[in-house]
């Protein structure tokens, strides 16, 4: 290899406008920069503690056991389906795009029993078609996503915690894309276990998954404790439930790592701790409802912009989320070369879909750090000047203007 030929990192500068990453707060990039300490530093485990503290903000939650897993969000996802899932357990996953799949697919790894019901993508479900599937199903846990960026959709979930304790059904989210730019009150809503990622709303970048828990949560996950030989004592006692199939991804070591005890399971990723710390510390101090109407002005901004230049939008528009859009992409022009003049001629990134949604919707994000109003009305201009371009014929400059109007109607010194 002719290290002559590989230079230092330098990546261009992009505006990261789609369903995520997004562009990291400069605050968060800093907090990134800090030297590493030791994993048993006293100043180590207080940033833990302290990211505790600041993640039960976060979720609005009270739960003791709120940390963090090293590893992308999909790695949240996978510890507490791991942990609470025992083979044969049936599951319930209501399934509402791409990310309603990837539930089902970890389940089965888990060897779960699962049971889906299904909406066309674009539509969210009712309370009542969800708790008419528990009454038929008799799910040990219901599995959901909040906000699948696949679809744009946000699903309702406030009524959904009072029918799984009727039922006695465990109730997990998924809030990987909604947190930090939708309402999600984890405790109000009788959530049992809700996992996150970094790098959409939260403003950071992949590789740390929040997640929180519920004591009967807790209690499921007690069940299934093993403690590894080499650190074990006579002290320790193994659960009276099968065990967790996993060693990274057993909640019960992890809990033992981040709790009193301080038991070692993995050398927590100090620089990654050190970003979240700054992203729940930078959205607590803006104050999660601030942040949401943030993420809902800048979201609207974008929408009534679309809508001005002629476009259509993909789904119900009365259950999107805040921070994404799903646009249809006109006929006459190819989304791929949109897409890609958009980020070699003017640096700003807009993703495409999934599944049966590929090649046929754009999705236009406007999330944590990028939820400003200089980001939306230069992404406006940018692919009103490529579709253009392509022959897509607007009225010029309603885009940006609609945009405009909008931000002097509902916050007229917003930034």
């Amino acid at each position: 290899m002719d290290l002559s030929q590989i230079s230092s990192i330098n990546p261009p500068q992009r505006l990261l406008m789609g369903p995520g990453p997004i562009n990291a707060d400069p605050r968060v990039l800093r907090a990134m920069s800090s030297q590493l300490i030791g994993q048993y530093d006293p100043a180590m485990t207080g940033y833990m503690n302290e990211v505790m503290a600041l993640y039960r903000g976060v979720f609005c939650t009270q739960n003791p056991w709120t940390l963090l897993v090293n590893g992308t969000s999909r790695a949240g996802i996978e510890a507490i389906l791991l942990s609470a899932i025992k083979p044969g357990d049936k599951v319930l996953v209501p399934v509402f795009g791409r990310f309603g799949h990837l539930l089902c697919e970890i389940a089965h790894r888990c060897r779960a029993e699962v049971h889906t019901i299904d909406v066309p993508w674009g539509e969210v479900f009712t309370a009542d078609q969800i708790e008419d599937a528990i009454r038929r199903i008799k799910p040990r846990l219901l599995l959901t996503v909040q906000g699948d960026t696949s679809t744009t959709m946000l699903q309702p979930l406030a009524e959904l915690g009072e029918i799984c304790r009727r039922y006695g059904v465990l109730f997990y989210t998924d809030a990987t894309a909604s947190l930090g730019g939708n309402a999600l009150e984890t405790d109000a809503w009788g959530l049992d276990a809700v996992s996150a990622g970094m790098q959409k709303c939260l403003g950071g970048p992949s590789g740390t998954s929040p997640v929180t828990l519920s004591a009967q949560m807790e209690e499921v996950i007690r069940r299934r404790k093993r403690v590894e030989q080499g650190i074990r004592t006579d002290a320790h006692q193994d659960g009276e439930d099968e065990m967790i199939y996993s060693n990274y991804f057993d909640l019960g070591m992890i809990m033992d790592y981040w709790g009193a005890e301080r038991l070692n399971h993995h050398t927590e990723a100090t620089s990654a701790l050190f970003a979240a710390r700054e992203c729940a510390r930078i959205l607590l101090q803006e104050g999660i409802s601030e942040g949401i109407a943030r993420h809902k002005l800048h979201g609207d901004a974008m929408l009534q912009g679309i809508r001005a230049m002629g476009l259509t939008i993909f789904g119900d528009v009365r259950h999107k989320m805040n921070n994404v859009l799903g646009v249809m992409i006109p006929e006459q022009v190819n989304g791929d070369q949109v897409r890609s003049m958009m980020l070699n001629d003017f640096g700003i990134e807009i993703g495409t879909s999934f599944g049966p949604l590929h090649g046929k919707v754009w999705r236009i994000g406007t999330m944590g750090y990028n939820a400003r109003k200089q980001c939306v009305l230069q992404t406006l201009t940018a692919l009103e000047a490529v579709l253009n371009r392509l022959g897509f014929i607007t009225r010029q400059g309603a885009a940006m203007q609609a945009a405009w109007d909008h931000y002097l109607t509902e916050a007229p010194h917003a930034e």
